[in-house]
């Protein structure tokens, strides 16, 4: 038996559901005889392209669809295995052919971002004077990878995900169709599982569609999908927007030891924060796209322990409030030996603190801004005095990158205020430069510091 999402693929444009954005101008045109040479269909994944594309080509040359039809004169490409200028040239040769049966020979062409340059601009060449009887129709996830000269030489259509809406009144028509019993309830959870996605959220609703004999209960699907309850996930967010450490060491423990994975849980946690964006959670959701292997489960920790927020975790892992109010575009950095001496005097409009310094914090701006540097920092050690912040470097090779002019300009950005930050050799620290704890632990987790050449780097 064919699975639901193919039993369940339209065969009109009538038939699609939720793009009428595209639909609508389509069924226009063809009823008006205008049909374009290229076509270019944008979206994400499972939305819907590859099926219109289909069924436009049917429409254009009169054929009847149906899902395991084999016409000649409609050929299909997957663009990331026939990606070079060879297939393209083949491809070239081919068009020049007439269609055997229909009107148009139709090359439907998925993924087409995933063509070399060199066979974009083989395929430009073509779309530039295409055959009368050839029409190109292109599908692709990553509309920036396309050339902007193939782009404008197709008439573009952008699809869209589902509504919650939308999906949810499509699978109340399809259980019913199917006799499958399931409450509203488990159908939410599948509707938002899937993302707006028809072919995952069918086939999600095809997996679980077999769970009971009677009714599937919105507990069965939690279960079975490993998924962590609504009410765990309030607490979760609750605790980090208190700053209760103790709880969401507690919570995220009993979460990962009852099977639920620490990515299933980070989308949980992103779906529930873009649902409802609080300020106070907004730090959070900067960290929780990092939750994936290898190490979801530290990189899961790390994102509720180590995320900058109106709070933070000071060295000692306890909660200490982030320094801020400094004047900002003063700061200046140096490369040079030990400071001797004291810095001059703070601006009237600055409020410089004599010895706290939020490292830790510092290190996280820095790594929003540019992962590879902030990784350089930290196994630093650092001196904080009188609004000057001193780094001490482990390795030679790391002073030569922070030293760089466009490193400096990223560390500059992250204090964000009047202090100078002077980069010292590496065996200059003195007994009394710190080092973050914290962040050395995350290091070590995480797989240690990022080490670089010195050259031709992505710093």
């Amino acid at each position: 038996m064919r699975s639901l999402y193919r039993r369940y693929r339209p065969l009109k444009l009538e038939d699609v559901v939720g793009q009428p954005q595209v639909t609508e101008p389509l069924l226009k045109s063809l009823k008006a005889g205008k049909v374009s040479h290229a076509y270019l269909f944008v979206g994400p994944r499972g939305c819907g392209k590859t099926s219109v594309a289909r069924i436009l080509a049917h429409e254009v040359n009169g054929f009847k669809y149906e899902i395991e039809d084999d016409y000649v004169d409609i050929i299909e490409i997957d663009g990331a295995s026939n990606r070079g200028i060879d297939n393209i040239r083949e491809l070239r040769e081919k068009v020049m052919i007439a269609p055997s049966s229909g009107k148009y020979k139709i090359y439907i062409i998925d993924e087409v971002h995933m063509l070399t340059k060199e066979a974009f601009n083989a395929l430009l060449k073509t779309l530039e004077e295409p055959p009368k009887h050839t029409i190109f129709i292109m599908a692709t996830t990553d509309a920036y990878k396309v050339p902007v000269t193939i782009t404008s030489r197709a008439q573009v259509y952008t699809f869209k995900l589902a509504p919650n809406e939308v999906m949810m009144n499509y699978l109340k028509s399809v259980v019913k169709k199917e006799k499958i019993k399931i409450s509203d309830e488990a159908l939410e959870i599948i509707t938002k599982r899937g993302g707006g996605s028809f072919r995952d959220t069918l086939s999600l609703l095809d997996q679980l569609s077999t769970l009971s004999d009677g009714e599937i209960t919105k507990d069965m699907v939690v279960a079975a999908m490993g998924l962590p309850q609504d009410e765990q996930i309030s607490e979760l967010l609750e605790a980090y927007i208190t700053g209760d450490v103790v709880k969401i060491t507690t919570i995220l423990k009993d979460l990962l030891s009852s099977g639920v994975k620490p990515e299933t849980l980070a989308e949980e946690l992103i779906a529930t924060i873009v649902a409802d964006p609080k300020p106070d959670l907004l730090p959070l959701l900067t960290k929780l796209p990092d939750v994936r292997a290898p190490f979801a489960e530290a990189r899961l920790l790390v994102a509720f322990t180590y995320t900058q927020s109106k709070n933070t975790f000071s060295r000692d892992g306890s909660l200490a409030p982030v320094v801020t109010g400094l004047a900002p575009s003063s700061s200046v950095v140096t490369s040079g030996s030990p400071r001797k001496g004291i810095s001059k005097s703070p601006s009237k409009q600055s409020m410089e603190p004599t010895t706290n310094f939020e490292w830790g914090g510092f290190i996280h701006k820095v790594k929003e801004l540019n992962e590879g540097v902030g990784a350089q920092l930290v196994k630093c050690r650092y001196e904080f005095m009188d609004g000057e912040l001193n780094i001490y470097p482990s390795k030679k090779i790391v002073k030569t990158i922070l030293s760089r002019d466009n490193n400096k300009k990223i560390l500059i950005q992250a204090v964000d205020g009047n202090v100078k930050i002077t980069i010292h050799d590496e065996n200059d620290a003195p007994l009394n430069a710190k080092k973050d704890a914290v962040a050395e632990r995350i290091s070590d987790i995480m797989g240690g510091e990022v080490q670089n050449d010195g050259g031709g780097s992505p710093f």
